[in-house]
C-alpha cells in the first residue's frame, strides 16, 4: 500500500464470507467491478478527493465535498440506490480524550463501501479483523449494522467510566466536601454534554437506517441496527442521567460548603458577642487620664480581673441558656 498511502484498507468482500486484502494495482478494477469492495481512505491525504472522483464518479460533487468536509456532524443521507452517513466514534487513541470524538465519513450502495476518516479509529481496526478471521461482514447492512455496533460498544465503556467518576466524586463530597471537586464536577458535566451532543443525532441517523429502504440493507441488519438504536437511546437517558446527577452533587457541594462557612461565622460571631464587652471595659480602663478608680490600690488589677473572668462565665451561662451555642 505504499504507493497509495492515502488508501488504509482495501478489501474484496464475497457474499459467502471469505473476504481478501487486494493489492493497489487491482483496487481500481475492483471498485468499477459489480463485487463488494471496502475502501477505507485517509481525508487528510490530498490524494483522496481525486482518487474520489476518478474511481467513484458518479458521486455527486456534494456527496464528495460532504466525505472530506473538515467538520462534520452524525447526518444521514440517501442518493439512489446509495447513502451518506457521518457517525461518532469515542477516541481511544492514546492520551487522547474519550469525548474528543472521532468523526467516520462513509459512502455505501450495493458494491462499494467508502470510508473515511481524520484520524484512526479503533472500529475500522475491528471490522478489518473480523474479515481477516473470515467472520466480517457479508454484505453492505451487515457492515454497518457491525460497525455501528463495533462504535457503541467503545461508547458504552466511556460512559461506564464517567458514571463511575461521578459514584466517586459523589462518595468523597459526603465524606469531606472540597472546593476542588468543583472543577471535576464541571468537567464531567462537560463531557456527558459533548457525548449527547453528537449521539442524539447518531440516532436519528441509525432510526433513518431502520426504515430506509435500500435493497442492501436485509431484515437481519435492520434487527441489529435496532438494538443498535435501542442502546444509543440507553446512553442518551444514560447521559442524561450522569448531567442530573452532577447538576445534585454540584448543588450539594455547594450547600455544604455554604453551612461549613456560616457555621465558622457563627462561631466567630459568637467569640465577637462574648469579647466585645471584655474589650470595652479594658478599653475604659486603659485610658490614661486623672480620676482613674484604683490606681492608688495595689490590688485594684485583680479585683479587675476577676471581675472581668466573672463577667465572661456569666455571659457564656447566659449564651447557654439561650442555646445560642
Amino acid at each position: 500500500m505504499t504507493e497509495h498511502p492515502h488508501i488504509l484498507h482495501a478489501w474484496h468482500i464475497e457474499p459467502n464470507g471469505r473476504s481478501e486484502v487486494v493489492k493497489h494495482d487491482k483496487i481500481s478494477a475492483l471498485v468499477k467491478s459489480n463485487d463488494l469492495a471496502w475502501i477505507h481512505l485517509d481525508v487528510l491525504a490530498n490524494e483522496s478527493r481525486s482518487w474520489i472522483e476518478n474511481e467513484i464518479s458518479y458521486l455527486d460533487k456534494i456527496i464528495i465535498d460532504a466525505l472530506l468536509a473538515r467538520d462534520t456532524r452524525p447526518r444521514y443521507m440517501e442518493i439512489g440506490d446509495g447513502a451518506l452517513l457521518i457517525l461518532r466514534g469515542v477516541n481511544k487513541n492514546e492520551n487522547a480524550d474519550p469525548e474528543d470524538m472521532i468523526s467516520l465519513r462513509i459512502w455505501v450502495d450495493a458494491h462499494r463501501i467508502i470510508t473515511l476518516q481524520r484520524r484512526p479509529l479503533r472500529s475500522i481496526k475491528d471490522i478489518a479483523e473480523k474479515l481477516s478471521e473470515g467472520t466480517g461482514p457479508k454484505d453492505p447492512g451487515e457492515f454497518l449494522a457491525m460497525l455501528c455496533s463495533r462504535l457503541f460498544e467503545y461508547i458504552d465503556e466511556a460512559l461506564v467510566q464517567l458514571s463511575e467518576e461521578a459514584d466517586d466524586i459523589e462518595n468523597a463530597i459526603l465524606d469531606n466536601a472540597d472546593i476542588s471537586y468543583r472543577e471535576k464536577i464541571v468537567d464531567i458535566r462537560r463531557t456527558a454534554i459533548v457525548f449527547r451532543k453528537f449521539m442524539a443525532p447518531q440516532r436519528d441517523v441509525i432510526n433513518q437506517l431502520i426504515f430506509s429502504e435500500q435493497s442492501w440493507i436485509t431484515e437481519q441488519s435492520k434487527r441489529r441496527l435496532r438494538e443498535n438504536y435501542n442502546q444509543l437511546t440507553r446512553y442518551i437517558e444514560e447521559l442524561d442521567s450522569i448531567r442530573e446527577r452532577a447538576q445534585i452533587v454540584q448543588d450539594e457541594l455547594t450547600a455544604l460548603l455554604s453551612d461549613r462557612l456560616n457555621k465558622n461565622l457563627y462561631v466567630l460571631s459568637i467569640v465577637s458577642a462574648i469579647f466585645l464587652p471584655l474589650g470595652f471595659l479594658t478599653g475604659l480602663m486603659g485610658i490614661n487620664i486623672g480620676g482613674m478608680p484604683g490606681v492608688e490600690n495595689p490590688s485594684a488589677f485583680w479585683i479587675f480581673t476577676g471581675a472581668l473572668v466573672a463577667l465572661l462565665i456569666a455571659q457564656i451561662a447566659i449564651f447557654r441558656w439561650k442555646r445560642w451555642f
